[in-house]
């Protein structure tokens, strides 16, 4: 209404004449030209203030095209052409096609309560307790990146944050309280290099960027900062996940990055993200080298996933900056049933494979030789989840294996408060020390609502060395003689993610 009156206030303004009789009692005919002529172009500012309308509801404004350009857009015969024929199409969001939350790695909830136009809030809250079958004597659990202590409920991490997103700029925040703030910052050996205490710095953040929005393609994405790395396919939030203590190719590969992403989107199934970074899951460079690396994200239909993460150039060990290091990651996720009428409703699986190696400093790829031992890794994970009575319970069975000579991916047991730039003699990581392990699970949740899960898992894991901590405690001198294997259950745990 409010642009049909402003139409015809125009008509009448642009020409007062228009609707006067001459003093024959008939019309002009140049008159009847002028208001022919007058009522095409209100036509088509009418037109052109609905489509701007229509774009600024869905949140994608064009630019809008001049009332000269739409005026004078007549075909052959001299009739105004159609406004819309000069519009472009708004092209498809990325991965709007379909839902997503099945996926492994992907978060569950559907609506945020509290989302608005410049920010949309998130809570998450991971609480567990963890009962340890191999007794450690104080209570410390190593070689995972999950779970920390036995027999006690920790809170394993309290985030809060979101993201903003206005005028095509974007940021994230996501903070990390509780035990990963201590536990994530130790397995990182950068901070040992240089001033300025990096560890120190970012051991309550998570996830921290800013960047930018273009419209290209079907979207182009800058971001620099911390991002999530999703390499060993596992999210860092435990809700997002199938199962809440993965498999060593998640556990012992990078949960985060810091430095700079592109994420381009030639197609509505398709993800290009390369990266500029500083290291392997690092907030400083190890030496003088910067990492590259990237991620090909391929989904043809709503029901399969494939991705591809792949890393090299970096020289990742400290102190040796001749060493470099090569890195693949891929993982296809299928979801081969569907019936959301029926009590199972719905069933998928992972798989993933990773190989790498490293190459310089007394080792190399492909074998023992006068250039040094073969350091390298090559790991697999497979998972299989099901979903009952509309998505309220779900079932995991899952494990996998990894083979790691050189010991440059396993993570060092706490053994006297030892972190990964400290090293300790107890558990070495030299060219040639040997490691092989794998592990099983099964995983029950219950879902009574989309942002809670209450979860119950039983996780076996084995080692062919000397690795988990056990009665005689992780902080004796003993430790390589204790059992190599452990088994932990999780009776109890409960984990929220709440957008709020």
């Amino acid at each position: 209404m409010c642009a049909k009156a402003e139409a015809q206030d125009v008509a009448e303004r642009s020409d007062p004449h228009a609707r006067q009789p001459s003093d024959s009692g008939t019309v002009d005919a140049t008159t009847d030209e002028q208001i022919l002529r007058e009522l095409e172009q209100m036509r088509a500012r009418i037109a052109e203030l609905e489509a701007r309308f229509r774009h600024r509801a869905a949140g994608t404004e064009p630019i809008a095209p001049s009332l000269v350009t739409l005026a004078g857009n007549t075909t052959d015969s001299g009739q105004a052409g159609s406004p819309h024929a000069s519009e472009p199409a708004p092209k498809a969001e990325p991965f709007a096609f379909a839902d997503w939350t099945w996926l492994n790695g992907n978060p569950r909830t559907k609506q945020s309560p509290l989302d608005t136009k410049f920010f949309t809030p998130e809570i998450r809250a991971d609480v567990d307790y963890v009962y340890d079958f191999n007794h450690p004597k104080d209570d410390t659990i190593g070689g995972s990146s999950e779970v920390f202590r036995s027999n006690e409920v920790q809170v394993t991490q309290l985030g809060v944050g979101g993201d903003f997103h206005f005028d095509n700029v974007r940021a994230r925040l996501m903070t990390q309280f509780g035990m990963y703030s201590q536990t994530t910052p130790r397995n990182d050996a950068s901070p040992a290099r240089g001033q300025w205490n990096l560890d120190g710095a970012y051991r309550y953040l998570s996830e921290a960027y800013g960047g930018y929005h273009f419209n290209a393609l079907h979207g182009i994405n800058v971001d620099a900062g911390i991002f999530m790395s999703y390499i060993g396919l596992f999210s860092y939030y435990n809700f997002d996940n199938w199962a809440y203590q993965p498999s060593y190719v998640s556990s012992n590969t990078p949960w985060f990055f810091n430095g700079l992403r592109v994420q381009i989107f030639p197609t509505e199934k398709l993800k290009i993200e390369p990266w500029f970074i500083n290291g392997w899951q690092s907030y400083g460079r190890f030496n003088g080298r910067s990492g590259i690396g990237g991620q090909i994200l391929y989904r043809p239909n709503g029901s399969i996933s494939i991705i591809s993460n792949n890393y090299g150039v970096g020289a990742d060990a400290l102190g040796i900056p001749d060493r470099t290091r090569l890195h693949t990651d891929d993982s296809i996720e299928v979801k081969y049933y569907d019936r959301p009428e029926r009590w199972l409703d719905k069933a998928a699986f992972s798989f993933t494979f990773d190989a790498g190696c490293e190459t310089g400093g007394r080792v190399n790829c492909t074998g023992n030789s006068k250039t040094g031992v073969k350091q390298s890794f090559l790991g697999w994970m497979f998972y299989n989840r099901l979903w009952f009575h509309r998505d309220l319970y779900g079932l995991t069975l899952g494990g996998g294996a990894i083979n790691n000579p050189g010991r440059y991916l396993v993570l060092l047991p706490p053994i006297n408060g030892a972190t990964a730039s400290s090293g300790t003699p107890y558990f070495t990581e030299n060219p040639g020390d040997q490691y092989k392990a794998w592990d099983a699970s099964a995983t029950l949740d219950y879902m009574p609502s989309q942002y809670i899960t209450f979860r119950w898992e039983y996780n076996h894991r084995q080692a062919n060395v000397p690795y988990f901590s056990g009665p005689r405690s992780s902080r004796s001198a003993k430790f390589r003689r204790v059992a190599n294997l452990s088994g932990d259950i999780q009776p109890w745990c409960a984990l929220v993610a709440t957008k709020v």
